[in-house]
């Protein structure tokens, strides 16, 4: 906002307060007074008539500047009038044992809701969002939308604007959106990951730095997972700038050949075999040393690279493959992990086709990793024939991350899925967990049942090697058996794996 624009508003404010104020008011008979006795009835007349017109078009002016400062759906103020309320609160009260905070909160995977709902529910559900979230924050505070699903708070100036008070209003703020929505005979359930900013931890004690820093934390929180709370530092900052510097760089380090591919090694719990590799990037990065995939992913995506990636992945992936059986290891298969924007890509089977004539491999050597997150959404029908036919194929397909999403049974057989990864959260302290024993025996008893293979991710230590082993999941990865390498180590790996199978004692025999 400019400067006489400013200077403009708080004349028009102090003119409205001075002529609306019930203050004003009172003096109305004194004035007709004055008018009749200093001008007789001619100017009594102008008086009567003058008077209410100003506080008529006073009032209007004043309708009009509130019409302009909220929000059409939700009725809850604008971004521009919440950034003008805390730059007050940052002018007037900074400096004077009081302070401010500010909250940013947006609705986890709302996509998600607005694809099942159709606009008119989604819009209802953003109302009643709104709604919920004025009715927790207190009078002197302010609620806004600033854009789709994604709300701000601020608090009136208090004294204690401390992390404690901070994380209670977010809690608050949490508990009040997560509340079930009834909408056509039915309950929504939503939920909300929170960023906020106190004043003293803020890059600039300016409105416009404020908000951006609680949208900074908020994008960590969601990072963190739904539901998620976090508080600005300057260490986020100096993070969204490492990945800005990323985002830069990614195009030229796949052109260069700097993102290479690791793998790691999946065995079989019955003959202790490898059964293939997972392959997974690495960045070879000039200053920062070797990045793993979370630490650039994010770059990749905002570079629109994803696509790139894949092809960089499925090229070396299957190079791999045709090294390691010229050199006489047995590996059986490479899995693949594609993401959800690659398996959009209408040609993606063809692609796929191409590359293992190519190389000569038949499709049975190829595992594609399907997240259950998207074999659970099955709202784009592109995803879901690519996958189809990828099995057709003859491809094998893995659920990944089995246990974390919501993928129905008859999702499972829907796209061919041939085996299931347990998620690494059930196989932490299996062997010392008996709940996490009782829910690992009815995901295998499950997979039994439907016929599916099992892989179990994650394995850190040998005693959840051995426990997985002896309920009966088919096949482990995980540090404790190899931890993901470049390729010109993996040759080394299997020699040194396949020795120990050789010399291992044999139960119930004295080793010699």
């Amino acid at each position: 906002m400019t400067r006489p624009a400013h200077r403009f508003r708080q004349i028009r404010r102090r003119l409205n307060n001075a002529f609306l104020r019930p203050q004003s008011l009172a003096f109305v008979p004194a004035v007709m007074l004055g008018g009749y006795w200093f001008g007789g009835e001619g100017v009594l007349m102008i008086t009567a008539v003058t008077f209410p017109m100003v506080l008529m078009l006073g009032g209007l002016l004043e309708s009009d500047r509130n019409f302009e400062r909220l929000d059409s759906l939700t009725g809850l103020f604008n971004r521009d009038h919440l950034i003008e309320t805390l730059a007050g609160h940052l002018a007037q009260f900074e400096g004077q044992g009081q302070s401010t905070i500010a909250f940013v909160i947006q609705l986890d995977d709302f996509a998600e809701v607005s694809d099942s709902l159709g606009s008119a529910g989604t819009e209802e559900v953003l109302r009643r969002t709104a709604d919920r979230i004025a009715g927790t924050i207190r009078p002197g505070d302010m609620a806004a939308r600033l854009v789709e699903h994604r709300f701000a708070v601020i608090l009136g100036p208090v004294r204690q604007a401390n992390m404690e008070v901070g994380l209670r209003v977010a809690e608050r703020l949490q508990a009040a959106v997560s509340e079930p929505i009834s909408l056509n005979a039915g309950a929504i359930f939503v939920t909300a990951s929170i960023g906020f900013c106190l004043t003293r931890r803020a890059p600039q004690r300016t409105a416009e730095a404020m908000l951006e820093a609680a949208e900074i934390a908020m994008d960590e929180a969601r990072r963190a997972g739904r539901n998620s709370i976090r508080s600005f530092s300057t260490e986020m900052g100096d993070a969204v700038e490492v990945r800005h510097s990323l985002s830069e760089e990614i195009v030229r380090a796949i052109d260069n050949g700097d993102i290479r591919t690791w793998y790691q090694p999946q065995i079989s719990t019955d003959t202790g075999l490898v059964t293939g590799f997972e392959a997974s990037a690495r960045w070879d990065h000039p200053d920062r040393g070797t990045l793993e995939p979370a630490d650039f992913m994010e770059a990749v995506e905002t570079a629109n690279m994803l696509d790139r990636l894949g092809e960089t992945m499925l090229f070396n992936g299957l190079s791999a493959l045709r090294l390691w059986d010229k050199a006489g290891y047995r590996v059986p298969r490479i899995g693949l992990n594609f993401a959800v924007t690659e398996l959009r890509n209408p040609r993606l089977v063809d692609k796929i086709h191409w590359e293992l004539d190519r190389f000569d491999l038949t499709p049975d050597r190829l595992t594609i990793d399907i997240l259950e997150a998207v074999v659970a959404d099955t709202s784009n029908d592109t995803i879901t024939s690519n996958i189809a036919a990828l099995a057709t194929l003859g491809c094998e397909i893995d659920l990944d991350g089995f246990g974390t999403g919501h993928a129905s049974i008859a999702n499972i057989r829907r796209f061919a899925v041939n085996r299931i990864k347990i998620d690494k959260s059930y196989v932490a302290r299996v062997d010392a967990d008996r709940d996490q024993q009782k829910i690992v025996s009815a995901i295998l008893a499950m997979a039994d049942q439907l016929d599916l293979e099992t892989l179990a991710g994650g394995i850190e230590t040998h005693g959840e090697h051995s426990m997985l082993a002896q309920l009966g999941c088919g096949h482990v990865q995980g540090v404790s058996i190899g931890c993901p390498m470049p390729f010109d180590e993996t040759m080394a790996w299997m020699d040194t794996h396949s020795a120990r199978l050789t010399h291992a004692p044999l139960i119930g025999k004295p080793s010699r």
